[in-house]
């Protein structure tokens, strides 16, 4: 009996670590789930790709393309002066790339990042960079 209960216990266990629950920490979700896919169609560009699921569409969107050269890095030298160079000069070009469901009535039910990079300012995420740009503070 004993077996049974801690087996049933960590079954559910481990269930309950496959789940996924959304969180309001996704600036992208925070901002675009709810609003119109056709008002960010027109902000951020067309879809490349849609397919019928039924109850809606999804739509695999690509875009915010950037080049942005990154300076090269050198090491901190003696009297001021910069040091022996650690990395070369180089180019990166950012882009993102999500999947979009919508329900019938055109309304976006989740928007998931499928292609992403490093943000420009030292953030984790370009595309939330480009999708959900932080908001200047009212005053």
């Amino acid at each position: 009996m004993k077996l049974r209960t801690f087996a049933a216990a960590a079954l559910a266990t481990t269930l309950a670590g496959c789940t996924t629950i959304p969180t309001a920490a996704d600036p992208i979700s925070s901002r675009w789930v709810g609003q119109s896919a056709g008002k960010f169609f027109a902000a951020f560009g067309p879809p490349q790709t849609d397919a019928d699921n039924g109850g809606g569409n999804v739509y695999t969107w690509q875009g915010g393309y950037k080049t942005v050269t990154i300076p090269a890095k050198y090491a901190d030298g003696t009297e001021g002066k910069r040091g022996k160079q650690i990395s070369p000069a180089r180019k990166q070009y950012l882009r993102c790339k999500a999947v979009i469901t919508t329900s019938s009535d055109y309304t976006i039910r989740s928007i998931k990042v499928s292609g992403d990079l490093p943000g420009l300012n030292g953030g984790p995420s370009y595309c939330a960079e480009f999708l959900a740009p932080a908001q200047p503070a009212a005053q």
